[in-house]
C-alpha cells in the first residue's frame, strides 16, 4: 500500500442561495446552538456565516483546512464544528460532502 501526497487541494466550492439560506437557518438555530453551548461549557455562540470545506493534511494545509481559517482555530473567541451530515441532507447539500462552520464564543 503506498501513499499519496496530495501538493494542491482546491477546497474552493459554491452553494446554491435556497439550500446555502436553509443550512444556515439550521446552523443559527436555536436548539443546535445551545447544544454547542453544552458541550463548550460557555454562555452563548453566535454563526459567524463563514464555512469551508476540510481540505487533506499537507505543509500548506498541516490543520486539514484553508490556511486563512487558521486563525479562527487558532483563537480561544471562536469554535469550529462538523455541520452535521443530516443538516446537509435537509439542505439539499451534497457537494462538497462535508463542511465545517466557525461560531464564536460570546460570555
Amino acid at each position: 500500500m503506498t501513499l499519496r501526497i496530495i501538493e494542491n487541494f482546491d477546497g474552493n466550492f459554491n452553494l446554491e442561495p435556497q439550500a446555502k439560506e436553509n443550512l444556515f437557518k439550521l446552523l443559527a438555530g436555536e436548539t443546535f446552538l445551545n447544544q454547542i453551548c453544552r458541550n463548550l461549557h460557555c454562555e452563548k455562540v453566535e454563526f459567524t456565516e463563514l464555512l469551508f470545506q476540510p481540505v487533506p493534511y499537507s505543509t500548506a494545509t498541516p490543520k486539514g483546512m484553508p490556511a486563512e481559517f487558521e486563525k479562527y482555530h487558532e483563537s480561544n473567541e471562536y469554535v469550529i464544528v462538523n455541520v452535521p451530515l443530516n443538516f446537509m441532507f435537509i439542505a439539499k447539500i451534497f457537494q462538497p460532502s462535508r463542511l465545517c462552520a466557525i461560531y464564536r464564543k460570546i460570555g
